[in-house]
Protein backbone atom coordinates (compact mmCIF):
# COMPACT_ATOMS: atom_id res chain seq x y z
CA UNK A 1 0.00 0.00 0.00
CA UNK A 2 2.89 2.35 0.78
CA UNK A 3 4.38 1.74 -2.67
CA UNK A 4 1.05 2.58 -4.35
CA UNK A 5 0.56 5.80 -2.36
CA UNK A 6 4.16 6.90 -2.98
CA UNK A 7 4.01 6.43 -6.75
CA UNK A 8 0.50 7.93 -6.90
CA UNK A 9 1.81 11.08 -5.17
CA UNK A 10 4.70 11.44 -7.63
CA UNK A 11 2.42 10.79 -10.62
CA UNK A 12 -0.14 13.36 -9.49
CA UNK A 13 2.59 15.96 -8.97
CA UNK A 14 3.97 15.45 -12.47
CA UNK A 15 0.48 15.47 -13.97
CA UNK A 16 -0.39 18.75 -12.20
CA UNK A 17 2.79 20.34 -13.57
CA UNK A 18 1.86 19.18 -17.09
CA UNK A 19 -1.70 20.50 -16.75
CA UNK A 20 -0.39 23.85 -15.51
CA UNK A 21 1.92 24.21 -18.51
CA UNK A 22 -0.78 23.21 -21.03
CA UNK A 23 -3.34 25.55 -19.45
CA UNK A 24 -0.85 28.43 -19.63
CA UNK A 25 -0.27 27.76 -23.34
CA UNK A 26 -4.01 27.58 -24.01
CA UNK A 27 -4.57 30.92 -22.29
CA UNK A 28 -1.79 32.47 -24.38
CA UNK A 29 -3.31 31.07 -27.59
CA UNK A 30 -6.75 32.41 -26.70
CA UNK A 31 -5.35 35.86 -26.00
CA UNK A 32 -3.42 35.90 -29.28
CA UNK A 33 -6.45 34.74 -31.24
CA UNK A 34 -8.55 37.48 -29.65
CA UNK A 35 -6.05 40.12 -30.82
CA UNK A 36 -5.71 38.63 -34.30
CA UNK A 37 -9.44 38.37 -34.85
CA UNK A 38 -9.99 41.89 -33.43
CA UNK A 39 -12.38 40.57 -30.83
CA UNK A 40 -13.80 43.18 -28.51
CA UNK A 41 -12.88 42.92 -24.88
CA UNK A 42 -15.71 41.52 -22.81
CA UNK A 43 -17.21 43.41 -19.92
CA UNK A 44 -17.10 40.89 -17.12
CA UNK A 45 -20.07 41.60 -14.91
CA UNK A 46 -21.13 39.61 -11.90
CA UNK A 47 -23.46 37.48 -14.03
CA UNK A 48 -20.68 36.64 -16.46
CA UNK A 49 -18.30 35.72 -13.65
CA UNK A 50 -20.88 33.44 -12.08
CA UNK A 51 -20.89 31.41 -15.30
CA UNK A 52 -17.16 30.78 -15.09
CA UNK A 53 -15.84 27.46 -13.74
CA UNK A 54 -14.89 27.20 -10.07
CA UNK A 55 -11.12 27.17 -10.67
CA UNK A 56 -11.33 30.43 -12.66
CA UNK A 57 -13.54 32.16 -10.08
CA UNK A 58 -11.72 31.02 -6.93
CA UNK A 59 -8.33 29.46 -7.56
CA UNK A 60 -7.16 31.72 -10.37
CA UNK A 61 -7.44 34.96 -8.32
CA UNK A 62 -5.73 33.19 -5.40
CA UNK A 63 -2.95 32.06 -7.71
CA UNK A 64 -2.61 35.61 -9.08
CA UNK A 65 -2.28 37.06 -5.59
CA UNK A 66 0.23 34.39 -4.60
CA UNK A 67 2.27 35.15 -7.71
CA UNK A 68 2.32 38.88 -6.96
CA UNK A 69 3.37 38.29 -3.35
CA UNK A 70 6.07 35.84 -4.40
CA UNK A 71 7.45 38.31 -6.96
CA UNK A 72 7.64 41.02 -4.31
CA UNK A 73 9.79 38.80 -2.13
CA UNK A 74 12.37 38.23 -4.90
CA UNK A 75 14.93 41.08 -4.93
CA UNK A 76 15.10 43.06 -8.15
CA UNK A 77 18.81 42.34 -8.74
CA UNK A 78 18.38 38.59 -8.32
CA UNK A 79 15.35 38.59 -10.60
CA UNK A 80 17.30 40.52 -13.27
CA UNK A 81 20.27 38.12 -13.04
CA UNK A 82 17.95 35.12 -13.21
CA UNK A 83 16.17 36.58 -16.23
CA UNK A 84 19.53 37.04 -17.99
CA UNK A 85 20.47 33.42 -17.21
CA UNK A 86 17.16 32.16 -18.59
CA UNK A 87 17.64 34.23 -21.75
CA UNK A 88 21.13 32.79 -22.16
CA UNK A 89 19.67 29.30 -21.74
CA UNK A 90 17.04 30.02 -24.40
CA UNK A 91 14.09 30.18 -21.96
CA UNK A 92 13.79 26.39 -21.46
CA UNK A 93 10.13 25.30 -21.29
CA UNK A 94 9.17 29.00 -21.54
CA UNK A 95 10.02 29.56 -17.88
CA UNK A 96 9.89 32.99 -16.31
CA UNK A 97 12.00 33.86 -13.23
CA UNK A 98 8.92 33.36 -11.05
CA UNK A 99 8.26 29.88 -12.46
CA UNK A 100 11.92 28.92 -12.15
CA UNK A 101 11.97 29.95 -8.48
CA UNK A 102 8.71 28.12 -7.84
CA UNK A 103 9.97 24.93 -9.50
CA UNK A 104 13.25 25.23 -7.61
CA UNK A 105 11.42 25.48 -4.27
CA UNK A 106 9.18 22.57 -5.24
CA UNK A 107 12.20 20.41 -6.06
CA UNK A 108 13.91 21.41 -2.80
CA UNK A 109 10.83 20.30 -0.86
CA UNK A 110 9.97 17.25 -2.95
CA UNK A 111 13.34 15.56 -3.45
CA UNK A 112 14.27 15.11 0.25
CA UNK A 113 10.74 13.80 0.94
CA UNK A 114 10.96 11.38 -1.99
CA UNK A 115 14.45 10.22 -0.99
CA UNK A 116 13.39 9.77 2.65
CA UNK A 117 10.23 7.94 1.57
CA UNK A 118 12.27 5.64 -0.66
CA UNK A 119 14.63 4.92 2.23
CA UNK A 120 11.64 4.11 4.44
CA UNK A 121 10.18 1.79 1.81
CA UNK A 122 13.54 0.01 1.54
CA UNK A 123 13.50 -0.56 5.36
CA UNK A 124 16.58 1.55 6.04
CA UNK A 125 17.39 2.46 9.63
CA UNK A 126 16.68 6.07 10.77
CA UNK A 127 20.26 7.11 10.06
CA UNK A 128 19.97 5.75 6.51
CA UNK A 129 16.65 7.54 5.95
CA UNK A 130 18.19 10.79 7.20
CA UNK A 131 21.19 10.29 4.92
CA UNK A 132 18.92 9.68 1.94
CA UNK A 133 17.00 12.86 2.77
CA UNK A 134 20.25 14.84 2.94
CA UNK A 135 21.38 13.40 -0.39
CA UNK A 136 18.02 14.35 -1.92
CA UNK A 137 18.37 17.88 -0.53
CA UNK A 138 21.88 18.26 -1.98
CA UNK A 139 20.68 17.01 -5.38
CA UNK A 140 17.71 19.40 -5.23
CA UNK A 141 20.02 22.37 -4.59
CA UNK A 142 22.46 21.40 -7.33
CA UNK A 143 20.11 20.25 -10.09
CA UNK A 144 18.31 23.49 -11.20
CA UNK A 145 21.50 25.63 -11.55
CA UNK A 146 23.26 22.70 -13.21
CA UNK A 147 20.38 22.34 -15.68
CA UNK A 148 20.50 26.05 -16.58
CA UNK A 149 24.29 25.98 -16.99
CA UNK A 150 24.12 22.89 -19.19
CA UNK A 151 21.48 24.54 -21.40
CA UNK A 152 23.63 27.69 -21.68
CA UNK A 153 26.68 25.62 -22.59
CA UNK A 154 24.81 23.56 -25.20
CA UNK A 155 23.22 26.66 -26.72
CA UNK A 156 26.55 28.49 -26.89
CA UNK A 157 28.20 25.49 -28.52
CA UNK A 158 25.45 25.28 -31.14
CA UNK A 159 25.74 29.01 -31.88
CA UNK A 160 29.50 28.69 -32.27
CA UNK A 161 29.07 25.88 -34.80
CA UNK A 162 26.59 27.98 -36.80
CA UNK A 163 28.74 31.13 -36.80
CA UNK A 164 30.99 30.48 -39.88
CA UNK A 165 28.07 29.74 -42.23
CA UNK A 166 26.09 32.73 -40.91
CA UNK A 167 29.10 34.99 -41.44
CA UNK A 168 29.64 33.75 -45.01
CA UNK A 169 25.99 34.30 -45.93
CA UNK A 170 26.00 37.74 -44.28
CA UNK A 171 29.17 38.74 -46.16
CA UNK A 172 27.78 37.54 -49.50
CA UNK A 173 24.53 39.44 -48.91
CA UNK A 174 26.41 42.66 -48.13
CA UNK A 175 28.61 42.24 -51.20
CA UNK A 176 25.45 41.83 -53.30
CA UNK A 177 24.41 45.35 -52.34
CA UNK A 178 22.04 44.80 -49.41
CA UNK A 179 22.17 46.94 -46.31
CA UNK A 180 23.08 45.45 -42.95
CA UNK A 181 19.47 45.04 -41.82
CA UNK A 182 18.50 43.57 -45.19
CA UNK A 183 21.44 41.17 -45.05
CA UNK A 184 20.41 40.08 -41.54
CA UNK A 185 16.86 39.54 -42.78
CA UNK A 186 18.17 37.40 -45.64
CA UNK A 187 20.28 35.34 -43.22
CA UNK A 188 17.28 34.81 -40.92
CA UNK A 189 15.10 33.66 -43.82
CA UNK A 190 17.72 31.24 -45.20
CA UNK A 191 19.18 29.73 -42.02
CA UNK A 192 17.70 28.12 -38.94
CA UNK A 193 19.23 27.68 -35.53
CA UNK A 194 20.15 29.48 -32.34
CA UNK A 195 22.15 32.29 -33.95
CA UNK A 196 19.51 32.87 -36.61
CA UNK A 197 16.82 33.13 -33.92
CA UNK A 198 18.89 35.68 -32.02
CA UNK A 199 19.38 37.80 -35.14
CA UNK A 200 15.65 37.52 -35.83
CA UNK A 201 14.98 38.85 -32.34
CA UNK A 202 17.50 41.62 -33.00
CA UNK A 203 15.61 42.65 -36.16
CA UNK A 204 12.29 42.62 -34.31
CA UNK A 205 13.73 44.88 -31.62
CA UNK A 206 15.01 47.28 -34.28
CA UNK A 207 11.54 47.37 -35.87
CA UNK A 208 10.02 48.12 -32.46
CA UNK A 209 12.22 51.19 -32.05
CA UNK A 210 15.44 50.12 -30.40
CA UNK A 211 18.70 51.22 -31.92
CA UNK A 212 20.87 48.77 -33.81
CA UNK A 213 23.62 49.14 -31.22
CA UNK A 214 21.32 48.20 -28.33
CA UNK A 215 19.83 45.26 -30.22
CA UNK A 216 23.25 43.85 -31.13
CA UNK A 217 24.41 44.27 -27.55
CA UNK A 218 21.38 42.25 -26.51
CA UNK A 219 22.51 39.43 -28.79
CA UNK A 220 25.98 39.60 -27.22
CA UNK A 221 24.48 39.39 -23.72
CA UNK A 222 22.24 36.41 -24.58
CA UNK A 223 25.01 34.32 -26.18
CA UNK A 224 28.01 33.59 -23.98
CA UNK A 225 30.51 33.00 -26.80
CA UNK A 226 33.76 34.94 -27.15
CA UNK A 227 33.75 34.73 -30.94
CA UNK A 228 30.24 36.17 -31.20
CA UNK A 229 31.10 38.91 -28.70
CA UNK A 230 34.17 39.81 -30.79
CA UNK A 231 32.11 39.83 -33.99
CA UNK A 232 29.45 42.15 -32.57
CA UNK A 233 32.10 44.42 -31.08
CA UNK A 234 33.76 44.66 -34.49
CA UNK A 235 30.43 45.45 -36.18
CA UNK A 236 29.66 48.18 -33.66
CA UNK A 237 33.16 49.62 -33.98
CA UNK A 238 32.95 49.61 -37.78
CA UNK A 239 29.57 51.32 -37.65
CA UNK A 240 30.91 53.95 -35.27
CA UNK A 241 34.07 54.71 -37.31
CA UNK A 242 32.44 54.39 -40.72
CA UNK A 243 34.58 51.44 -41.86
CA UNK A 244 33.31 49.22 -44.66
CA UNK A 245 31.21 46.43 -43.13
CA UNK A 246 32.11 43.94 -45.88
CA UNK A 247 35.83 44.08 -45.12
CA UNK A 248 35.22 43.69 -41.41
CA UNK A 249 32.96 40.66 -41.90
CA UNK A 250 35.37 39.05 -44.36
CA UNK A 251 38.23 39.36 -41.85
CA UNK A 252 35.99 38.05 -39.06
CA UNK A 253 34.95 35.09 -41.23
CA UNK A 254 38.58 34.13 -41.85
CA UNK A 255 39.42 34.47 -38.16
CA UNK A 256 36.42 32.35 -37.13
CA UNK A 257 37.38 29.58 -39.55
CA UNK A 258 40.99 29.67 -38.32
CA UNK A 259 39.77 29.42 -34.75
CA UNK A 260 37.53 26.47 -35.65
CA UNK A 261 40.53 24.75 -37.24
CA UNK A 262 42.57 25.39 -34.10
CA UNK A 263 39.82 23.96 -31.89
CA UNK A 264 39.67 20.85 -34.06
CA UNK A 265 43.44 20.42 -33.73
CA UNK A 266 43.21 20.83 -29.96
CA UNK A 267 40.49 18.19 -29.73
CA UNK A 268 42.60 15.87 -31.89
CA UNK A 269 45.57 16.36 -29.55
CA UNK A 270 43.35 15.54 -26.54
CA UNK A 271 42.13 12.29 -28.10
CA UNK A 272 45.19 10.13 -27.16
CA UNK A 273 44.96 11.27 -23.53
CA UNK A 274 41.24 10.50 -23.41
CA UNK A 275 41.85 7.07 -24.95
CA UNK A 276 44.51 6.28 -22.35
CA UNK A 277 42.06 5.64 -19.49
CA UNK A 278 39.85 3.01 -21.21
CA UNK A 279 43.02 1.54 -22.71
CA UNK A 280 44.61 1.01 -19.29
CA UNK A 281 41.42 -0.04 -17.51
CA UNK A 282 39.84 -2.37 -20.08
CA UNK A 283 42.08 -3.25 -23.03
CA UNK A 284 45.46 -3.82 -21.37
CA UNK A 285 44.12 -6.27 -18.73
CA UNK A 286 42.42 -8.31 -21.46
CA UNK A 287 45.62 -8.40 -23.52
CA UNK A 288 47.67 -9.47 -20.50
CA UNK A 289 45.22 -12.27 -19.74
CA UNK A 290 45.28 -13.52 -23.34
CA UNK A 291 49.05 -13.21 -23.85
CA UNK A 292 50.44 -14.04 -20.41
CA UNK A 293 47.72 -16.41 -19.22
CA UNK A 294 49.04 -19.55 -20.96
CA UNK A 295 52.62 -18.80 -19.86
CA UNK A 296 51.49 -18.36 -16.24
CA UNK A 297 49.59 -21.65 -16.38
CA UNK A 298 52.68 -23.44 -17.74
CA UNK A 299 54.84 -21.97 -14.96
CA UNK A 300 52.34 -23.15 -12.36
CA UNK A 301 52.24 -26.70 -13.82
CA UNK A 302 56.06 -26.82 -14.02
CA UNK A 303 56.55 -25.75 -10.38
CA UNK A 304 53.87 -28.18 -9.22
CA UNK A 305 55.79 -31.06 -10.79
Amino acid sequence: MMYISFFATVTLFLYSFYVFRSERKNVLKRRLSSFVNNNEQKDWSQDDQSKLPLHKRVFKPMWREFRRGFKRKIPGEKQAKLEVLLLQAGNPMGMTPFEYRLIQLGIIVLFPVMAGGWGTLMDFNPAGVLLMGLVGGVVAFIMPPFYIKSKIKARSKTALLELPDILDLLTVSLEAGLGFDGALSKVVSKKEGVLSMEFHRCLEEIRLGRTRRESLRGVRNRLVVDEISGLISSILQAEKLGIGMVNVLRIQSEEVRDQRKQRAEQEAMKAPIKMLFPLVLFIFPSLFIVLLGPAVLQFIETFNK
